[in-house]
């Protein structure tokens, strides 16, 4: 005990049976923690065998079915086997053919979800049927697939939107239009100041001013 305590854990007694009595210096509450995962870990490849019963009734309404063929499909997509049951009261024992009627509406309703393992029969005053998945959790695959095709169409956007980035860095805009014109009117107006025009008009006047002076 002293020991345990000088390394602030638990001295916990493993086996009571053992001569002498086997005990461990260890931490209990991850120990607790760790055994707890194990036993999750265990039921988790038991869920399999499990079977979840759904109870319908002779007057349950169409609305009820469907929320029960709902559940019903969770559990299927889970990995679990469902007993649906009709349970009659008192005299509804006297129809089973309503009862029947109902339990093949859900049935109906489950569609390619689930398999049937028991036929519908009657248990007591219980008409039964045992469904077994068809396929185990095809909803994660499914879900699977659609992120696999989200994340190539965001993947492809990214890819367009790098492509044009690298385009508007490589090619400025207007640098192909507006670049060569400034180019070409800059180099014009070096080989033509201004008023060079008009010189040649002013030397013609002035020659024709000198012949009539002559004259």
């Amino acid at each position: 005990m002293s020991r345990a305590q000088e390394a602030g854990l638990d001295l916990v007694e493993v086996d009571a049976n053992g001569q002498p009595p086997v005990c461990r210096i260890l931490d209990y509450g991850k120990f607790k923690y760790e055994q707890a995962k194990r036993e999750r870990d265990a039921r988790k490849h038991q869920r399999g065998t499990m079977i979840h019963e759904v109870r319908l009734r002779p007057r349950t309404g169409q609305h009820d079915i469907d929320l029960k063929v709902r559940i019903a499909t969770r559990l299927l997509a889970a990995g679990d086997k469902v007993k649906l049951s009709v349970m009659f009261r008192g005299r509804e024992i006297s129809h089973p053919e309503v009862g029947r009627e109902v339990l093949n509406k859900a049935i109906s309703g489950l569609g390619d979800a689930a398999g049937i393992e028991k036929p519908p029969g009657m248990e007591g005053r219980f008409l039964t049927v045992i469904l077994t998945p068809t396929a185990k959790k095809p909803a994660v695959k499914d879900g699977a697939k659609a992120k696999t095709a989200d994340k190539a169409a965001s993947d492809g956007k990214k890819a367009i939107k790098a492509e044009k980035a690298a385009g508007a860095k490589a090619a400025p805009a207007g640098d192909d239009k507006k670049t060569p014109a400034t180019a070409e009117k800059a180099i014009e107006a070096k080989a033509a100041p201004a008023g060079d025009g008009d010189a040649p008009a002013a030397k013609e006047a002035a020659a024709a001013t000198a012949k009539k002076d002559e004259a």
